[in-house]
C-alpha cells in the first residue's frame, strides 16, 4: 500500500470503530518501513487523545450560574438586571440639567433679541420645536430607561 492509502484508512476510521486485524497488520508493516507516516499517524493519534480526554477543562461554577439564570432564579440584587443600561441615575440627573441648561443660556448670547426681532415669529416657532423635542425625548429615554426603579420608587406595582 502506498502512503496515502494507509493515511486515508487510518484517518477514515479515527477512532470511532476499530480498524480490522488485518488491515492492522497491513498498517504496521508499513509504518515500519514509512518513518513519515509514523510519525504522522503518532500525531494524528496524540491529537485524538488530547481531544478526547477533556480538551476543554469543564468551569466548575459557571454552568450553576447559567443555569440560574435561565431559570429564572437569579436573585433581586443583581446589578446587570437592575441598571441594564450601566448608567447612574445620577449621571442621568446630571446630563438632563446640563442639557436644560445649555438650551437655556443658548439664547443669552449672539444679540439673540436684535435676531429674533428681524426673523419674527418664524424664527422663534423652529427654536420652541427643537428645544420641546430635545427635552422630550431625554425624558422619554430617562423613564423608560428606570422605570422598573420608578415603579417601585412610587408604588406603582
Amino acid at each position: 500500500m502506498r502512503c496515502d492509502e494507509i493515511l486515508d484508512k487510518v484517518y477514515g476510521y479515527g477512532g470511532e470503530e476499530e480498524i480490522p486485524f488485518i488491515l492492522q497488520l497491513r498498517i504496521r508493516f508499513h509504518l515500519f518501513f514509512c518513518p513519515q507516516c509514523a510519525r504522522e499517524i503518532e500525531r494524528f493519534e496524540l491529537a485524538r487523545e488530547s481531544l478526547k480526554n477533556d480538551f476543554f477543562y469543564p468551569a466548575p461554577g459557571l454552568e450553576d450560574a447559567v443555569m440560574a439564570r435561565i431559570a429564572g432564579e437569579v436573585g433581586e440584587e443583581d446589578p446587570v438586571r437592575d441598571n441594564p443600561g450601566g448608567i447612574s441615575t445620577r449621571a442621568w440627573s446630571l446630563t438632563g440639567i446640563l442639557i436644560f441648561i445649555s438650551l437655556a443660556s443658548s439664547f443669552l448670547g449672539l444679540n439673540f433679541a436684535e435676531v429674533a426681532a428681524a426673523g419674527g415669529i418664524s424664527f422663534l416657532l423652529p427654536i420652541g420645536i427643537t428645544i420641546g423635542v430635545v427635552i422630550t425625548c431625554y425624558g422619554a429615554l430617562f423613564i423608560g430607561s428606570h422605570l422598573k426603579e420608578f415603579s417601585e420608587r412610587f408604588g406603582l406595582h
